[in-house]
């Protein structure tokens, strides 16, 4: 029997593996795709979350209860969510039009630390002097990737500054969605944030009287690749190997994200990388990485929250059912 279930393991492997790269690779080109439209940011925005929608909504639509179960508390929460995240697309997309690929993508891996004083402050989670270190260490290196813009005119310093709100509103985002994700699945939660996420860069669009139409072959092209490759096959195998692989392998894989994406800029945008930039990049790096070494991702197992009512709790929000390997 212990055999059986090694060898089980051992032919999984290689799944696995092949799909955190994909999913890596995927969410990587988010970055390339947008650079690629000439579309107005908000715009991008817009149709990726919609398109993301009417993918996710067959799925969502088989959990049809989940919607009747909602209270006017998780209702909340989750416009709060969408609104969040709406604004996070709207800056950071922008950003990318200001400043370069390495610059933005290199500032918004500051999420988790965000997060961190997140949870510090509205939920009370500890922080370790290790776990204020690592913080230390990416500001630091956010602080030189900047300094690598400064003489380069107003506008690279301006998208750095957006990709910095970006980063601090699906900070937001993550920290508001803790609080709903325990009550519906992964898939319903996402379908409803990102229409409301869409609907909040539609009423910007609106009220900006930025055109919502007539865009070329192309631009419409990036829009849907963003939706299905960035967002959903890329997300969307993520949230399926949480069924397989720890929470914190996930995160581990999507560190790699801005690494990925600087070098897909290089070598399909032939944006370059100063050396200022290199080195701020690796100094954040290291210290988002060392802080997701020394902090699991789940909440410590204790009494109020034993290994098996978590494991659960996971099981039921965070595995999409469109994307259920055992076809439940």
């Amino acid at each position: 029997m212990k055999s059986n279930v090694t060898t089980k393991r051992q032919t999984a492997q290689p799944v696995i593996l092949i799909s955190l790269f994909i999913g890596l690779l995927a969410v990587s080109f988010s970055a390339i795709f947008i650079e690629w439209s000439s579309a107005p940011s908000a715009v991008i925005g817009m149709y990726r979350l919609w398109m993301s929608v009417f993918l996710f909504l067959p799925f969502a639509l088989k959990r049809w209860h989940e919607f009747l179960k909602l209270t006017l508390r998780d209702v909340f929460l989750v416009c709060l969510s969408g609104i969040f995240l709406g604004l996070h697309f709207l800056f950071w997309i922008q950003s990318l039009k200001e400043t370069s690929v390495t610059s933005s993508m290199i500032i918004i891996s500051l999420e988790p630390i965000f997060v961190l004083i997140g949870s510090v402050a509205i939920f009370h989670q500890k922080v370790t002097k290790t776990g204020i270190l690592c913080m230390l260490c990416a500001i630091i290196g956010c602080v030189v990737v900047a300094s690598a813009d400064f003489g380069k005119g107003g506008e690279h310093l301006w998208g750095d500054m957006l990709s910095l709100i970006g980063t601090l509103a699906v900070s937001l985002y993550m920290l508001t969605g803790q609080k709903v994700r325990g009550t519906v699945s992964g898939t319903t939660y996402n379908a409803l944030v990102f229409f409301v996420a869409g609907l909040v860069l539609f009423l910007f669009n609106i009220a900006t009287k930025t055109p919502l139409w007539h865009y070329s072959g192309r631009n419409w092209l990036m829009f849907a690749l963003l939706a299905v490759i960035s967002t959903v096959l890329g997300h969307g195998l993520f949230n399926w190997l949480l069924d397989t692989v720890s929470a914190t392998t996930i995160s581990m894989t999507i560190l790699g994200e801005p690494v990925g994406a600087i070098v897909l800029a290089y070598l399909l945008l032939g944006q370059p990388v100063v050396l200022l930039q290199g080195i701020g990049g690796i100094l954040c790096l290291i210290g988002v990485f060392w802080f997701l070494r020394t902090h699991p991702s789940h909440q410590p197992n204790n009494e109020e929250n034993p290994p098996s009512q978590e494991a659960n709790a996971a099981d039921g929000r965070d595995r999409p059912e469109g994307f259920d390997a055992s076809g439940a």
